[in-house]
């Protein structure tokens, strides 16, 4: 029988997840039904006095009605090192200043709890600056503040996509044409909204038949869902409106995953979901709070939770 393991959620308020396809929701499920202990937090209830990392937290039970998803009992103080086998850091982007706290705040009971994923490469490893580092599956791509950098990029490519560098869930990415009208605007409004540079790539037409997502587990390839764009849009995240389909790896998107997957299992990055276009493009390494397991299961049969527990019970274990 597998150990007992008190399991700590850093993770958005419950009320506001949709159970019917939140990756974290599924995972705290799964553990439930092994035994395990939940509890959940907030990222913002992070404490640290005297050495310890400690945290207000919630028991909690999980069961899949919606209206009725979750029960929490009286909080109490948990300390992170000393008390919890596991902390799930699941809270979603933006990764800003908070996000980045956190990981520097966990990154101090790391030898003593298993943080999934390692709060510290989390921190050096944001979706879209991760990807630079394989510019060999890359779409042409441009990381700028200036406007005259995005007109010779789009004069060069013809069509273009904008997004926020360290955005999530689809948000604010806008398609600009050959013509170019509102691209100048973009980048006045980009600029005056994000500090930090935005990602320019060339559009690709491909993303009309879907944006794969490809869930890895300590390097290696769990399954993948496709995701389709809903009516008038470009973008197929879930989130906004897109569908998902079950669909199988093109022969690049398993060279994609060898190359990476050995470069995720050191970094102890153990629950990855990467983001790929017309079976041949890498456009996002996501570790921050990676999503699509309910959906690869509904579509393969395949227990994407129970895998990751698999994982985690036994780096636990190894960590003795």
């Amino acid at each position: 029988m597998t150990q007992s393991l008190t399991v700590a959620v850093q993770m958005d308020p419950m009320d506001q997840i949709n159970i019917a396809g939140d990756s974290s929701f599924a995972l705290m499920l799964s553990a439930q039904a092994r035994g395990h202990r939940l509890f959940h937090y907030d990222a913002g209830d992070l404490n640290w006095s005297d050495g310890h990392l400690w945290t207000k937290a919630h028991p909690v039970t999980v069961q899949r009605v919606a209206g009725d998803h979750y029960r929490f009992g009286e909080p109490v103080k948990l300390d992170l090192g000393d008390e919890a086998d596991v902390v799930l850091m699941r809270q979603d982007p933006p990764f800003d200043l908070g996000y980045i706290t956190a990981t520097h705040l966990l990154e101090r009971v790391v030898e003593k709890t298993l943080v999934v994923n390692n709060p510290r490469s989390v921190r050096n490893a944001p979706e879209k600056v991760f990807v630079l580092d394989y510019p060999q599956f890359m779409p042409p791509t441009l990381v700028t503040r200036s406007l005259d950098e995005a007109r010779r990029f789009l004069a060069q490519h013809g069509e273009i996509v904008i997004k926020p560098l360290h955005g999530n869930g689809g948000k604010a990415i806008f398609k600009v044409g050959r013509d170019g009208a509102n691209l100048s605007a973009l980048i006045e409004v980009f600029n005056t909204a994000y500090r930090e540079p935005h990602m320019v790539q060339a559009f690709l037409p491909a993303v009309a038949k879907g944006d794969k997502r490809i869930v890895l587990i300590d390097g290696e390839v769990a399954g993948a869902i496709n995701r389709l764009p809903g009516e008038g849009e470009i973008r197929s995240n879930l989130a906004v409106g897109g569908s998902a389909e079950k669909t199988e790896l093109t022969a690049r998107e398993r060279e994609i995953c060898a190359v990476l997957g050995p470069e995720l299992k050191r970094r102890g990055l153990l629950f990855v979901g990467i983001d790929v276009i017309g079976g041949e493009w890498l456009t996002e390494i996501n570790v921050t709070s990676p999503t699509g397991i309910v959906a690869i299961e509904k579509f393969d049969g395949i227990d994407v939770a129970g895998l990751i527990w698999d994982a985690i019970e036994a780096k636990v274990a190894a960590k003795g």
